[in-house]
């Protein structure tokens, strides 16, 4: 849990916020309860690994067409 006090009595509330933003930023609990929004189902081991090749085949294809200046 994160909490943020004043420094003191005199800082404004903005400032205060701004520090409560940059804290939860940081912590990276954002991404986490984003990525736990939805279930995914887990791949099983013959999809994940036709979903590695497809990757691989379009990544050589966009060096391909850089090398070649296409891109």
């Amino acid at each position: 849990m994160i909490i943020v006090t004043r420094k003191d009595s005199k800082e404004s509330l903005e400032n205060l916020l701004r520090r409560f933003n940059r804290k939860v930023q940081q912590s990276g609990l954002i991404a986490i309860f984003k990525q736990g929004r939805y279930f995914e189902r887990s791949l099983s081991k013959r999809d994940r690994r036709q979903k590695a090749i497809v990757r691989q085949e379009r990544k050589y294809a966009k060096l391909k067409k850089i090398k070649l200046g296409l891109r």
